[in-house]
């Protein structure tokens, strides 16, 4: 590990962040693609009817998720519409390589959503303003009409030409392209935990945190960095803390999904539903169950966890992931996480097949080194000050 080389890099990224936490407000330090993708990402006139916004969902001193932690996943425009998953954080998305299958490796890697069904963070940027349990607009055709009529359309041409908004087509697809310039600004890819300062040399752990550290590592124990890689690449590149491959965790149906509740225009299953993932985005029953591995970054602060929130709680991810195939199955399959945990048992499988039994489910951790490894996973978070 380049130390030197890194505490250079995380000084940089330091004063960038800084730069950008006075962008988001007033975008007087973005140029001018990124700060045209900041006012269609703040535009809560843009949904049907005009309310939500990409940042409703997205809320930047949330680590860029659902700023309600009450409900685990996200109600649309229209009051009572629920998505069926858990909102993710959009910090360090544009990261993640376009969807494709490793040959070599024999997995899907990469793309956007829990799901991998976009393959790049600008067809990401298109599907929500369409879909009808989120921001609900009838057509592409009603949502270019309201950016010409936007305070903005001006910018709009100035950054892609004349005339850029007459066609629907070409517009949508610039419309996604700023929105994904906006997201790849340093405010969404902050690299400014206590990790990555410790990384540069900057600042020590605390004892508990190092033990965490070697748990974390350890392959005889938490072995978390199997896909959630922690240290700096070859190139002397921060870490990601995501492979992003996809997996099955064996994670239980969530009782409190609002999603279960939609009438069958949306849910036809009703509490049958049960979330396919990456098997329905590809068209196979061999990939079912399996959602993308997400960055640990800001893991503290964007809970509730896992694609349908189950998990309210970092330490419940920890024992999960510790004895899972250790206790009981719990009698009723809708049982809450704390309830679970104090009847000392897990609810079956949201879909059984493919759950990975290799990496997790018998971990053999005590107690001590689940707090450690909680603490950690708390260092994590972005807008550490190590000078102050």
């Amino acid at each position: 590990m380049k130390v030197k080389t890194w505490g250079t890099v995380f000084t940089l990224l330091a004063i960038q962040a800084a730069a950008d936490d006075q962008a988001l407000p007033g975008g007087q330090w973005l140029a001018p693609k990124a700060k045209l993708g900041r006012e269609l990402f703040f535009d809560a006139s843009l949904s049907s009817p005009a309310g939500q916004s990409c940042a409703s969902c997205h809320e930047p001193k949330r680590a860029f998720t659902d700023p309600d932690k009450r409900i685990p996943t996200s109600e649309g425009v229209i009051s009572g519409r629920f998505g069926s998953r858990n909102t993710p954080t959009v910090m360090y998305a544009a990261f993640s390589p376009a969807f494709h299958y490793d040959e070599q490796e024999g997995l899907f890697v990469g793309g956007q959503f829990r799901d991998g069904r976009a393959a790049t963070l600008e067809e990401q940027a298109k599907q929500p303003f369409l879909n009808p349990v989120e921001m609900a607009n009838p057509s592409r055709t009603a949502v270019v009409e309201k950016v010409r009529q936007a305070p903005y359309a001006r910018l709009f041409e100035e950054v892609y030409g004349r005339g850029a908004l007459d066609d629907t087509e070409r517009a949508y697809d610039l419309i996604a392209d700023a929105i994904a310039a906006f997201e790849n600004i340093r405010a969404f890819n902050r690299f400014s935990s206590k990790y990555d300062a410790y990384l540069a040399g900057k600042v020590k752990l605390s004892p508990r945190e190092l033990r965490g550290l070697k748990v974390y590592e350890d392959p005889a124990k938490g072995n978390c960095a199997a896909c959630h890689p922690n240290r700096p690449s070859e190139e002397d590149s921060p870490p990601l803390f995501t492979d992003f491959t996809y997996d099955n965790l064996g994670v239980p149906k969530n009782p409190d999904n609002p999603f279960y509740a939609l009438p069958p225009e949306f849910n036809s299953a009703g509490r049958d539903f049960a979330d396919r993932g990456l098997g329905a985005s590809v068209g196979s029953v061999a990939e079912d169950g399996k959602f993308k591995v997400p960055t640990l970054r800001n893991i503290a602060i964007t809970g509730p966890y896992m694609h349908n929130g189950y998990f309210q709680t970092l330490r419940g991810v920890v024992e999960f992931y510790n004895n899972r195939d250790v206790k009981p199955a719990c009698r009723d399959a809708m049982t809450r996480e704390r309830d679970a945990l104090k009847q000392g048992c897990w609810p079956a499988p949201e879909i059984a097949d493919n759950v990975n039994h290799d990496e997790l489910g018998n971990l053999g951790l005590t107690e001590r080194e689940m707090d450690d490894l909680v603490a950690f996973l708390n260092t994590l978070t972005d807008g550490y000050r190590p000078l102050q």
